[in-house]
């Protein structure tokens, strides 16, 4: 299963720091972390970004209102954001944000160079402005007077303005993704924007002047640039583009995925695409856009107010268990809704019962019956064949699902094996066979069966629950053996008999749902 070596370059949304993140951008960020992971551990060299775009009208508002400059504000909240990725275990390679200088550069760059192209021009400008969603709206789209969004009130603005002519490339953008079926994911999503750019595009507003945080226009620096082609360039401007050193964007552009939720993919899949067109760079490889984390009150968002701190949900629950819970409950792609009561049952069933107890009988048994010896194991019968199988496959058809995007699918297929493994100790009945002297090299092969079957499932977790594996190869002896870590390690067999397991706590303990809940939220 050695793979070649190969480049994988996977982006989060860079998000906006109006306010501390909520539980839905932490599952943007572990769902990418996870893609990261995973190619690591496939050997591919892996650059993972993510970051923070921090200008606009409304940061400038926000921070006045706080008595504070925009970039106190700003650094202030982007802290909050560091603090919840290293909470989460977030492996991202770099954190970029819109007001570095190597940012700042970059958008200058890009910005003149679609000037200079004639694809950038002056206009007036008016329309119906949302500050907390930083979006211009058409009378039409506007409910009972408001922004369709969030229900808050807008105001009209008119004002000079710079446009970029996105009609220009409509056709060129149509017969790409007509070309490139994968780039746009998933299907519904491609349907979505293929039928939005037949609907007509129009050209975009890129500057204002009725604030002044932002970037200015290179040439004109009465503007400043507007929210998309400032915040969007984050994706090379981190690799170094155009800049002395470009090495990291010669080689790891284009992007592989760009994962994003689904109300920006719009401006991912049209607007950037055609950004790069006309700067006359490569297009990303992928736009993937997931659903939304819902509550029962609906889409969760700051400017609305309804939201859940995932970090208050990690102090409580640990970091493992809210990567796995939102991995598996949320269906990838599509919107999934969120309960802590759900939460607490994924964890009292999939981790604490289903893994945690297979972890935790395997070691017991083999301290129980063999000193915690892992025995070589002897010949084949009953239901071994069958585990065996199923181990060997659940490697391929993980990779097959994350090659695909669907995370949730391949969370599924991995606990596919912890099920099957938890009716093999039954079907076995190692209990039984520790009765009868004569079955002491059959007792041997089932445990070396369920001290193999742990470790393919523990090398597969890692994406997922980057936490996990280190307890698992401390209780299976092997903490010192990397090299049973490892994608091409997950051959059958690998495991060294003469290795000694030992018991420990309870990786995944029970959660008491009363205590956990309270009696209000049940």
């Amino acid at each position: 299963m050695a793979l070649a070596k190969n480049k994988f370059y996977i982006t989060t949304p860079i998000y906006y720091p109006s306010d501390r993140l909520h539980i839905g951008h932490a599952y943007s960020t572990v769902a990418a972390d996870s893609l990261a992971r995973f190619y690591r551990l496939k050997g591919y060299d892996v650059w993972f970004l993510t970051g923070s775009d921090e200008h606009g009208q409304k940061i400038e508002r926000t921070a006045r209102a706080n008595e504070k400059t925009p970039l106190e504000y700003v650094d202030a909240i982007v802290a909050t954001f560091q603090q919840l990725w290293e909470k989460l275990d977030i492996s991202y390679n770099d954190f970029i944000r819109t007001t570095q200088e190597r940012h700042k550069q970059v958008v200058q760059r890009i910005f003149q160079r679609l000037y200079d192209n004639g694809d950038i021009y002056k206009a007036s400008y008016q329309g119906w402005y949302c500050t907390p969603c930083e979006t211009f709206w058409t009378e039409s789209r506007l409910v009972d007077g408001k922004c369709p969004d969030c229900g808050r009130p807008v105001e009209l603005l008119q004002e000079e303005s710079y446009f970029f002519r996105m009609s220009k490339y409509a056709d060129r953008l149509l017969q790409y993704i007509e070309e490139h079926p994968d780039f746009i994911q998933p299907v519904s999503r491609r349907n979505e924007m293929t039928s939005f750019i037949k609907s007509g595009l129009e050209d975009l507003c890129v500057s204002r002047t009725t604030f002044n945080w932002g970037i200015p226009v290179p040439f004109d620096e009465k503007h400043v640039i507007y929210v998309w082609v400032d915040a969007l360039t984050n994706y090379v401007s981190a690799l170094g583009y155009g800049s002395a050193d470009d090495s990291l964007y010669q080689k790891f552009w284009p992007a592989d995925v760009h994962l994003v939720g689904k109300d920006i993919v719009r401006f991912h899949a049209v607007i950037w695409p055609i950004i790069l067109m006309a700067a006359g760079l490569p297009l990303p490889r992928q736009i993937v856009g997931h659903g939304w984390v819902l509550l029962d009150s609906g889409k969760m968002s700051k400017s609305k107010g309804n939201v859940v701190d995932p970090l208050q949900l990690v102090e409580k629950y640990g970091s493992d268990a809210i990567r796995y819970y939102l991995l598996r409950e949320i269906p990838f792609g599509a919107d999934g809704l969120y309960s802590e009561e759900a939460l607490v049952s994924r964890i009292n069933q999939d981790l604490a019962n289903d893994l945690g107890n297979l972890i935790s009988r395997t070691m017991g048994m083999l301290d129980k019956y063999f000193a915690g010896e892992v025995l070589a194991p002897g010949a084949l019968e009953g239901p071994d064949e069958e585990l065996i199988a199923l181990a060997k496959d659940t490697p391929l058809q993980v990779d097959a699902l994350m090659e695909r995007r669907e995370l949730t699918a391949a969370v599924s297929a991995l606990w596919k094996l912890v099920s099957r493994a938890n009716k093999y100790v039954d079907e076995t009945a190692p209990w039984a066979l520790a009765k009868d002297p004569a079955r002491r090299e059959r007792l041997g092969t089932v445990l070396y069966n369920l001290a193999e079957t742990l470790r393919f499932i523990t090398i597969l977790c890692g994406p997922f629950m980057p936490g996990l594996p280190a307890k698992v190869w401390d209780l299976l002896g092997i903490a010192d053996r990397p090299d049973l870590h490892t994608w091409p390690s997950l051959t059958w067999g690998l495991l060294p008999s003469g290795i000694r397991v030992k018991r420990g706590p309870a990786i995944f303990p029970r959660i008491d749902a009363t205590a956990a809940l309270g009696v209000e939220n049940r």
